[in-house]
This record gives C-alpha cells, structure tokens and sequence, in this order.
C-alpha cells in the first residue's frame, strides 16, 4: 500500500489496556485555564518514568464548560483507576489549585467508576471549605488568598488504551519533521485523544529491557540510523532519520481515528515509509493494523 508515493509496511501497532480521567480546567481567560492545564501535563510523557500520561486534549469555549467560563480540557492515563487518582490529585492541587482565577471540573460524569478528588483537596482548606450539591453532583469551594477554588468532588475514571503509534522513516532529519508536525497538526483535531511527548513527538524510540543494563526500556537500535551496520537494522536504504507519534485515548475507536488521520498527513516528499512499534503481541491488547485502518483513504 502507498499514500502519496509512501510505502505503508504490513504491520501493526501494539496498544494496551489503560485507565484515563478528563479534567476541564476553566479560568477567568483562556490563557489562565491553559496555563494551568500545561503546568499540569508536564513530565507525563511515558508511564515508564513519569508514573501516568497525560496531555491538552483541546480549548473549549466558554459555551462547553459547567460555569460559563473559557477552558481547557487534560486527559490523564496510568494503569488502573488508583493510579490515575493519585497522579490527577497531585497534579491539580499542584498547578490547578494555586494558578490564579481557575476551578476544575470532571469531564467524565458519565462513569460508574468514581474516583476522590476534590474529595481529597478539600483538606487544603484547613476546615474552612464549604460544599454544595448541584444536579447531584458535589462541589468543594476551598478559601485561597486570592478567593477560593471551586473543585468537583469526584471524577470519573474508564477503561482506555495507550500506546498506540506509528513511525515516520525519513530520508532526512528535517523531511521526518516536517512531517511529523502535519502529522501532529491533523491529529489535534481528533476528540479523545492526546500526544503526550513533546509536541506530540518522540525522537527516542524504545524497546524493552537492555543488554547490557538493569533498565525497562532502552533505545530502540533497530530504528537508530547512526547504529547502522553495528547492529539488525531495521532501516532501508535511504532512511537517515525516525520519529515516533504515540496516541493514547479513552476508546480504541478514538486512537484508530487518530492514525486514520495522522497517517496520511505524514505522507509527505521525503517520506520513505511509514511503519509501527509492536513487540509480537506480546505487550498489549490491541493490534492496530496500519493497512486495514488506512483502508479507503485515497492513495
């Protein structure tokens, strides 16, 4: 199969079972509620080292948000809904609770399974916090300096899918690049998903385990042009250049939309091809087959 003259290898991507939380961060601007969703993303990259994943899922506009302010809406991963409420608490009582004007919000209502949240930070508040039931649903108003922090007593947390990825093999660092940002642009479309590596870019591919040390991934040597010749090469010639985009979302629906896209924006002139990170089946639930996903977008 080829999309713009770029081979698509017969392969797969490996994804696997996550647990994933959505907060909405509101704030008296937009640039407020975007700060702090930002301060709260950062070091989420990989479970490996940062214990969760999490990423700006979109802006939302003042007409989509429970007060009626402009906001910003985070996608949070780890590998059980325990995780996912450690990780959600410390990063909103670090960067949402003390960025000025915010307050945060579930964006999973929906969810049967609930986990603590403003359940936990209302201690903040030293026994001065206040709750109120709207619609059924709690609210804890915690007294800052600047007011007080309005914050939803508990989120939802559903069964979600991480890992999910292809890689750009390009002729050059820059020819990779470039489309690897189309790639990430068309993908910022897609509802559910996020691109947690920098953005939405991964340079330091991994495979797991080492040879040499007591480490649970290492770099991926069979994709590293420089090793070429020193180790089983999975480049072709005239490969120079690897970039990995990695997807994690709430459905698999909304992770396979997302390579939908983002595929066929990669496809690029110097673009060799386009490939995926797997390991046999042996890692994750989900196979996501690049040409089956790929099938009736135009060549």
């Amino acid at each position: 199969m080829r999309l713009n003259g770029v081979f698509i290898e017969d392969t797969f991507a490996e994804a696997f079972a996550m647990s994933g939380a959505r907060a909405v961060i509101t704030g008296r601007t937009q640039a407020w509620a975007r700060e702090a969703a930002t301060r709260m993303t950062g070091f989420a990259t990989s479970v490996i080292g940062c214990k969760c994943e999490a990423g700006i899922e979109g802006d939302l506009p003042a007409d989509a948000t429970p007060d009626g302010r402009p906001g910003t809406s985070v996608l949070l991963f780890a590998f059980n809904p325990e995780g996912v409420q450690t990780r959600i608490v410390e990063r909103i009582g670090q960067c949402v609770l003390t960025c000025p004007t915010t307050a945060c919000y579930d964006g999973l209502a929906e969810e049967p399974v609930r986990i603590s949240v403003g359940g936990q930070l209302r201690y903040f508040g030293d026994k001065f916090q206040l709750s109120k039931v709207i619609d059924g649903r709690r609210y804890w108003r915690v007294p800052v300096m600047e007011g007080e922090f309005l914050v939803e007593e508990t989120f939802g947390a559903r069964p979600a899918v991480g890992g999910g990825n292809f890689l750009i093999l390009g002729e050059s660092a820059d020819a990779a690049l470039a489309a690897a940002e189309a790639a990430v642009a068309a993908m910022g479309r897609v509802r559910g998903v996020i691109l947690p590596f920098p953005g939405g870019i991964v340079r330091s591919g991994s495979k797991v385990g080492s040879r040499h040390y007591s480490l649970k991934a290492t770099t991926n040597d069979a994709y590293c042009p420089t090793l070429r010749g020193m180790v089983e090469s999975a480049l072709p010639d005239g490969v120079n250049s690897v970039l990995e985009i990695v997807i994690d979302g709430l459905t698999v629906e909304a992770v396979e939309e997302a390579m939908r896209v983002g595929i066929p924006a990669a496809c690029r002139p110097g673009v060799h091809s386009i490939s995926a990170g797997n390991y046999g089946g042996k890692l994750g639930q989900y196979a996501l087959h690049l040409r089956k996903l790929l099938e009736g977008v135009p060549a």
